[in-house]
């Protein structure tokens, strides 16, 4: 029956996960992804593999607010000082290695930094394709940040401006090198950020008309921006070269870096919309919590950038919970947060209109003001008006903040649509099972039902009759109401299972089951089939799947060329389950001898040893002829030893030991005792010999 019922009822999870899915709730970043760094960003003996891997691992720690362990700081510390001060890090292990110190914090004196600084000057001088300029104006902008005694401004900012952005396209990506002719987005990032180090390391001002280019670039970037239904947006690349594709998020990842670096060095702002921002932040959110590290880093970057970023930080709608119940009484509750899950500034959150899903009814909730609870934190609406009935519904909710200025830095995204679910228990009604004629319809048998419980009915019916069956379904406001299941099955004793939808007519459901025109599907087998019913729905807290009894049905007998049933599947449990318990019938044992008889017949086997014993008491032992010589006596001494060991594995034997383990033991000392007694015996023989001869 629970197998049955799952495959019934499966539908309304899938249909229930279907719909969310079309509307997206966002969460911001939680626990959940903490947890998720710690395990995905595991060090082997205190080191990751590369300083790639050790940078994005404590930025992730950084912006999440885990605190790293004191071993790993000081291995790191020691493989960044080892980094920066060889001869042979490249521009990128350079770049990596100041991003570390940045976080750390590691103790590095200013010969290093003048050394990076070299070096690095030397690559930006040498540089030809995007990724030179990239690493080399990385490295020498964060040394910038971390010293103030090495001088690492540039005289020829214009220029190196100029040579970056001469790879730049039309459409405002860029590509990687002057050789290569397809433009990529996550280049378009890349050379963003590059071009912000040109910005803040220049010797004096900048031309603003080449400035002024790159703005226009950003836009023309955005231009491009691809989108899903839920609004969040992406970036993503045209795959020309498989070494240098790169996903969405990758992609969107380096956009979101570039942008944000090359505003935060611009005096002005840049001319994006602020949902433009909020729409990226909904990709990142979107993804959920991912499987991997590098996409782990993607993403906690991206969105830390986006919180402290000088275009607009984005703020995220999301509700603790998407279903409410009538029966509970429960709250509308709704959260408002940065996306790494920090307070916004005051504000208000507006419930504008609440609607059944695909209907052209009127809202049954307009222009409420949800009340903001300072100690949890979160905006509540106490009551549900009484016009709400159980459904599915979309909330639209708006965000407004009261200070002016915070709407310049802020991005809410005006108006929020949020899929929810209304449930409630439905009221069953006139609840009955009918047995009809064929041909007049009159009732022959009729029994009332209880659809809230088990019911035990008992009909039968022939291949004349049908079968009726009606019940009303309603909600608290007393509108009629219509699942998403209703289901009747009919399975007979053979297990042969039959299901039908019960539809709705007017008022009421009914199912009428003519059984004149069923008995070819029914396979012509009379006999008692078991009735149920199902009625399911994701709103319907009470949805039930109920036993309502049997009917007997007489079919007439099958025609030669009448289809058969179909062989039913054997239950797994029954070929692989325990088998059931056999139980041994065992011979009884044999009449024993009395306990005293057998006493009496140990005390004679023991009677020889006793004599044996005696005798050699009173005929006295004889060590004459024993070894004198160290090695001898040794030999002899085991061999007395291996005799007694035999004897007592004799006694094991008789007490616990099995043959087999006798027999092994058995070998292994027969073996030591032919060797030391062939010695044994042989020094007795030289010595007779030599006795005789003298």
């Amino acid at each position: 029956m629970f197998a049955a019922m799952g495959r019934i009822l499966g539908f309304l999870v899938l249909f229930l996960s279907i719909s969310v899915c079309k509307a997206a709730i966002f969460q911001p970043i939680s626990e959940s992804h903490r947890s998720a760094a710690l395990e995905l960003f595991t060090p082997i003996d205190g080191l990751f593999a590369s300083l790639e891997e050790t940078y994005e691992a404590l930025r992730t720690f950084d912006a999440l607010g885990i605190e790293t362990k004191q071993d790993i700081n000081v291995a790191t510390c020691s493989q960044v000082v080892e980094a920066l001060g060889s001869s042979a890090s490249s521009p990128k292990d350079l770049l990596y290695a100041l991003r570390i110190n940045e976080i750390l914090s590691c103790k590095t004196n200013e010969e290093v930094f003048e050394g990076v600084s070299l070096r690095l000057r030397a690559a930006l001088n040498d540089a030809s394709s995007l990724l030179d300029f990239y690493h080399s104006i990385g490295g020498l902008a964060l040394v910038k940040d971390q010293t103030s005694k090495v001088d690492v401004l540039l005289g020829d900012a214009d220029g190196i401006f100029h040579s970056i952005k001469a790879l730049s396209q039309s459409d405002g990506r860029w590509r990687y090198n002057s050789n290569n002719p397809e433009s990529s987005a996550r280049a378009a990032g890349i050379a963003l950020e590059a071009l912000a180090g040109v910005v803040s390391l220049a010797s004096s001002e900048m031309d603003q008309s080449m400035i002024g280019i790159i703005r226009n670039n950003i836009v023309k970037l955005f231009d491009s921006i691809e989108k899903y239904d839920d609004g969040a947006l992406y970036f993503d690349e045209k795959l020309v070269d498989a070494l240098e594709h790169q996903g969405p998020l990758s992609t969107t990842s380096a956009v979101v870096r570039g942008v944000t670096a090359f505003a935060a060095v611009l005096p002005g702002n840049i001319n994006l919309p602020g949902d433009k921002l909020l729409g990226l932040a909904k990709f990142f959110l979107g993804i959920g919590i991912p499987g991997n590290a590098k996409d782990l880093f993607y993403q906690i970057d991206s969105l830390a950038r986006l919180e402290n970023n000088r275009v607009a930080i984005p703020v995220i709608l999301s509700l603790p919970a998407t279903v409410l119940s009538l029966t509970r009484e429960d709250q509308l509750k709704v959260r408002v947060n940065t996306v790494m899950g920090s307070n916004p500034p005051s504000l208000r959150v507006k419930l504008v209109k609440a609607f059944i899903s695909g209907s052209k009814d009127a809202p049954a909730i307009e222009n409420q003001e949800l009340k903001f609870d300072t100690q949890s934190a979160v905006h509540v609406l106490d009551v549900l008006p009484k016009s709400i009935d159980v459904g599915k519904y979309i909330f639209v909710f708006e965000i407004e903040l009261h200070d002016l200025e915070h709407k310049k830095t802020y991005a809410t995204g005006g108006q929020t649509q949020v899929p929810m679910y209304v449930t409630g228990v439905i009221r069953i009604e006139n609840e009955e099972i009918a047995v009809l004629d064929s041909d007049l319809g009159s009732i022959e048998t009729q029994q009332k039902l209880n659809l809230a419980e088990a019911n035990a009915v008992s009909l039968s019916a022939n291949h004349l009759q049908k079968l009726r069956l009606s019940f009303q379904l309603t909600t608290s406001l007393g509108r009629t109401f219509e699942p998403h299941q209703a289901l009747l099955k009919l399975r007979h004793e053979s297990k042969v299972e039959h299901i039908f939808v019960v539809e709705s007519t007017a008022k009421q459901f009914e199912i009428v089951l003519d059984f004149l025109g069923l008995v070819d599907k029914f396979y012509y087998l009379s006999g008692r089939y078991d009735i149920q019913l199902t009625v399911g729905d994701a709103v319907m807290e009470n949805s039930f799947l109920r036993d309502l009894g049997h009917v007997d049905l007489d079919l007439p007998e099958p025609p030669e060329k009448a289809s058969r049933p179909p062989t039913q599947p054997v239950d797994p449990y029954l070929r692989y389950g325990p088998k059931a318990e056999i139980n041994h019938i065992f011979r009884a044992p044999e009449k024993r001898p009395p306990q005293e008889l057998s006493f009496a017949f140990l005390g004679l086997t023991i009677l020889p040893l006793i004599g044996f014993l005696v005798g050699l008491l009173r005929l006295g032992v004889n060590l004459g002829s024993y070894p004198s010589s160290a090695v001898t006596a040794l030999y002899a001494f085991l061999f007395h030893f291996g005799i007694a060991a035999v004897l007592l594995l004799y006694v094991l034997f008789w007490l616990k030991l099995d043959l087999f383990t006798t027999l092994k033991g058995l070998g292994f000392l027969g073996i030591f005792l032919v060797f030391v007694g062939h010695r044994t015996l042989s020094y007795l023989a030289s010595t007779s010999a030599k006795l005789k001869s003298a």
